[in-house]
This record gives structure tokens, sequence and C-alpha cells, in this order.
């Protein structure tokens, strides 16, 4: 391997580290709420006849779905771009 293809790390910005921990509470948060099976073992109050155990579940789907997204829209901002190769590498086709 020659030098020529090292990426130099010392020249990459550093990650947001603030934006990096918001993603991670945004993907704790669900954890905690729903391995906390006692909060919501119950069947009051029921939402359109379905109990309460069968429709928090199912809120959490499109919650987790939602907070997911996020986290990863925050990473994306919180860690700058770098190729995964070097452009003359790619270039000259190895």
């Amino acid at each position: 391997m020659s030098t020529d293809n090292v990426v130099d790390h010392d020249t990459v910005p550093p990650a947001n580290k603030a934006l990096l921990a918001v993603a991670g509470v945004l993907l704790a948060i669900p954890m905690i709420a729903l391995l906390w099976v006692g909060s919501y073992a119950k069947k009051d109050p029921e939402l359109w006849g379905f109990p309460f155990f069968i429709w928090y579940q199912f809120m959490w789907v499109f919650l987790c779905s939602a907070m997911t997204f996020t986290a990863y829209k925050l990473v994306l901002k919180a860690r700058p771009h770098r190729p995964m190769t070097n452009v003359d590498s790619r270039e000259s086709g190895r």
C-alpha cells in the first residue's frame, strides 16, 4: 500500500458530540418506554375499542420510526462526510 492512498485522519473535522448525544437519547427513549411493561400492562383507557396495552405498543411503532429517522439525520449532520476511499484510487480503477 502506498502512502498516497492513506486518508489523513487529522484533517477530518471532529464529530459534534452534542448531536450524537441527542441521537443516543432518541434511540434510548423507545427502549426504556417499551421495556417498562408495568407502565402499560393495563386495559384502560381504551381507544376505539382497543385496550391500552395494544394501542400503546402500536403507537410506539410510529414513534420509534420517527425517532430512528431523526437520530439518523442527526448522526449524518454530526459526523462530517468522509469518502470511504481516496478519489485518486477510484479514478485509477484500483
